[in-house]
């Protein structure tokens, strides 16, 4: 099978790599993006949806912005809530001005597959069998069912099942995994959000949470068993769990889609093997309590088209070969911060009195320290870059 020539093969159409390829095309980079699945799938996959203060500024800044400004939530706090009582914290004014957008991944997908299109930039959609090639080497080479690509360089951002960190060596990668011992049971809801800005709750039942996906679509979550049975649970006893343990008396309308969302910390090192670098879900995976996960992907992209351009460009190897160390510095503080936010609202199989009292100690200092509450919002708005 004769090959196809271009700069970089980005694998996979999620947040991660069409931004990177989005990135790359504004410089001149020539790239091809890989997608095993349709573009009706990875379109409809309801996934994150709070975008750090930075994202919004690079979605606007390359062009993206405008339907997220305008269909977009953007929110300026959060609310903990405990004991039966909620704590607002300002995020825009214990960051410095800083906020966050309420716009969901798959509306940023959808924005990016779009641009993509429109500029005529290659997007390859149910890519069966992909497999990489040579990825020691300065020539690798990505195949498929009925193509193949010789490449400078392959970013791999297909996700945490995908085939790219696979690819690289078992000796030549270490995982960091931690498997939590309880999950979400997720919500998308035809219902007016009961709150015009996130609460995060910690009740004795276990955790809540209420977000948004836009003013008629709400999305809430609770705490519940990893192996949970659906079928147990009606949408009555839904709605009045939610009620329950978020102290709300929540507008109630059809559920639209209903699942039960694992938790898990993961992180793979080193980030790059040879000429392929791994970037998003393909290299680490938070708990969704921190709301960090599209964020990291995109922190990810960031870096890495800086270091492409930097090699493809001016043949300045220096970016590329740090890539990994400074992904994962971020990346390792994202993770604490969300394994902390985690265990600041859950309840744990073994969670006794003591616990509780600790736990909600936690909460008091957080909600009535300037100190405490600055953290956490500097945090979740997005730490600032090295450079």
């Amino acid at each position: 099978m004769a090959s196809e020539r271009t700069q970089v093969a980005i694998i996979g159409a999620g947040p991660a790599g069409l931004m990177l390829g989005h990135l790359l095309t504004q410089a001149g980079i020539d790239n091809v993006i890989l997608e095993r699945q349709s573009r009706d799938y990875v379109e409809q996959r309801i996934r994150a949806g709070v975008l750090e203060h930075w994202v919004a500024e690079l979605l606007r800044d390359s062009g993206l912005g405008a339907r997220m400004d305008r269909e977009g939530l953007l929110h300026h706090g959060i609310s903990l809530a405990f004991e039966e009582q909620r704590h607002r914290l300002d995020l825009t004014s214990l960051s410095g001005g800083k906020s966050v957008m309420v716009y969901g991944q798959h509306e940023v997908v959808k924005d990016l597959i779009a641009r993509r299109l429109a500029d005529g930039a290659p997007l390859v959609f149910e890519a069966a069998d992909v497999a990489l090639h040579e990825i020691g080497g300065p020539r690798p080479r990505v195949a498929w069912r009925g193509g193949a690509l010789d490449c400078d360089v392959i970013a791999g951002c297909d996700g945490f099942h995908g085939i790219s960190r696979p690819s690289i060596p078992a000796e030549r990668r270490q995982g960091f995994d931690h498997v939590y011992p309880f999950a979400w049971l997720g919500i998308l809801a035809e219902s007016t959000p009961a709150s015009h800005e996130l609460i995060y709750a910690s009740h004795e039942r276990g955790f809540a949470l209420l977000s948004m996906r836009s003013p008629t679509i709400s999305r809430l979550y609770l705490q519940c068993s990893p192996d949970e049975d659906l079928s147990q649970w009606s949408d009555r006893r839904i709605w009045d769990e939610l009620s329950t343990r978020l102290g709300l008396a929540l507008p109630e309308g059809p559920i639209l889609q209903k699942g039960v969302t694992a938790m898990r910390s993961y992180v793979t090192a080193p980030m790059r093997h040879g000429r392929l670098f791994l970037a998003g879900d393909a290299a680490h995976i938070v708990p969704p309590t921190g709301a960090k996960g599209m964020n990291l992907a995109m922190a990810d992209v960031r870096v890495l088209a800086a270091a492409l351009q930097a090699f493809l460009r001016d043949g300045s190897a220096a970016l590329l070969d740090s890539y990994s160390a400074t992904c994962l510095r971020r990346i390792w503080k994202a993770q604490r911060f969300s394994a902390w936010m985690t265990g600041l609202l859950h309840r744990y199989p073994g969670h006794d009195a003591f616990s509780r009292r600790l736990q909600l100690a936690e909460l008091d200092y957080v909600t009535s320290s300037t100190a405490a509450a600055t953290a956490l919002a500097e945090n979740y708005v997005g730490l600032p870059f090295d450079s």
